[in-house]
């Protein structure tokens, strides 16, 4: 049986030294031209030692037009070639593989930060407290995205970065594409489930075709949006068997949007207690996805509960995303045993009984969580150690002054 500290052989060749992986966490530490600087380079260098197996960052946008939060790097072309290079070189110096995270916001753009009207697959708005609609793409803009990915892949490529993974979940616009409730088209890219999974799988085979055979590509999708009338488990069991062979090298399990939480660990108690909370679809789907490996995040804390999600190949990598801006060693802190478990912090807003009459909850308390690992992050990336005592209104202060204006319109991750 294999165990988490086994090493992992990818498809592509590529091998994880474990099965112990920093998933991605949004960063938002790009300077005022999008570009990463040396607070990404000290946070990353931070990780590298942690013991893990893969390293993937967080949201690398490909349009500079639709960023899903102030200070997300993005890559359209070669301009930041050095600063990405040292990026990547800071883990791999410690022999650690890096993948950068691909993404694009749709209708989930930052449009108070950036004064631009999102685009999405149909002109359908986040169901959220001051949400714009969008804009309805074009087929000649859906192609035009496609490239963009394709492109943003091969220049991490020639940077130096081991593999790209697309941000296929939480409610962005690959998952946009998914949904019944956010894609409306009757054309080629909508109108039924096969239409619907088009641009996934022309992202991944536009990318797969611009870069070489040992670059890793993957993807992370939703098991589920958990909304009614939304991207099923049947769905996404569909795509993943049409994607399983497009040449992918890892797929990451995930679920969830923005509108409903699921992936912040916002659901019920017996949920949190099974500890990974996407596990039970990830065992549904092993036989679909033949030989590329299955990475599961969301909920992991114990060394028992990931050993045994390994040992009985109900996943082939354990993905920790929240606890490592805290303990940033966590994969050495289980591997090496210095501790059962791992503890991730969780943040939820005051007064809620009256905060319940005009607000959807689970929005509020993830959007304050998020922003306050956020603020971990910067924290990192400044040099300073975290601070596990940071409070609530500290907490919206930051989120506030990151986000101007739009920072309760729309939440990122």
């Amino acid at each position: 049986m294999p165990t988490l500290h086994d090493p992992l052989t990818l498809p592509n060749g590529q091998v994880l030294p474990n099965r112990i992986m920093k998933a991605a966490l949004s960063e938002a530490l790009g300077d005022r031209n999008n570009s990463p600087d040396h607070r990404l380079s000290q946070l990353y260098q931070r990780w590298s030692t942690g013991g893990y197996g893969l390293i993937i960052t967080g949201n690398v946008m490909v349009d500079r037009r639709q960023l899903g939060e102030p200070g997300n790097v993005v890559i359209e072309d070669e301009r930041d070639l050095d600063a990405l290079s040292r990026w990547a070189k800071t883990t791999q110096d410690a022999g650690v593989p890096i993948w950068a995270q691909l993404n694009h916001p749709g209708r989930q753009s930052n449009i108070m930060s950036l004064r631009n009207t999102p685009v999405a697959p149909s002109a359908v708005a986040l169901k959220m407290p001051g949400a714009t609609t969008p804009r309805e793409l074009t087929g000649h803009e859906i192609e035009e995205i496609i490239d963009r990915f394709a492109t943003a892949a091969a220049v991490c490529e020639t940077a130096g970065f081991n593999g790209v993974q697309v941000h296929g979940a939480h409610g962005y616009l690959v998952n946009q594409f998914l949904s019944p409730l956010s894609n409306l088209r009757t054309d080629e890219w909508g109108g039924d489930p096969e239409r619907r999974m088009r641009f996934p799988l022309e992202v991944v085979r536009r990318i797969r075709s611009q870069v070489s055979p040992g670059f890793a590509v993957a993807i992370k999708l939703n098991s589920a949006d958990f909304q009614r009338g939304g991207f099923t488990e049947d769905e996404s069991r569909d795509v993943l068997a049409a994607l399983a062979g497009e040449g992918l090298d890892l797929i990451e399990i995930s679920g969830g949007s923005y509108e409903s939480p699921a992936m912040m660990g916002t659901s019920a108690a017996s949920t949190r207690e099974r500890e990974a909370y996407f596990l039970e679809y990830a065992r549904t789907v092993r036989e679909v996805v033949g030989d590329v490996p299955l990475a599961v995040t969301g909920g992991f804390r114990s060394r028992t509960g990931m050993d045994s999600a390994v040992a009985a190949g109900e996943c082939d990598v354990v993905g920790i995303g929240r606890p490592t801006v805290v303990t940033t060693d966590s994969a050495s802190v289980i591997l090496g045993g210095r501790a059962e478990s791992i503890e991730a912090h969780q943040m939820q807003f005051g007064m809620r009984r009256a905060l319940r009459r005009v607000a959807d909850l689970k929005q509020l308390d993830g959007l304050l969580d998020l922003s306050w690992h956020t603020d971990q992050l910067h924290r990192l990336g400044a040099g300073q150690e975290p601070d596990p005592n940071r409070g609530r209104v500290a907490t919206v202060v930051a989120l506030v002054r990151r986000n101007g204006r739009g920072a309760f319109r729309r939440p990122r991750g």
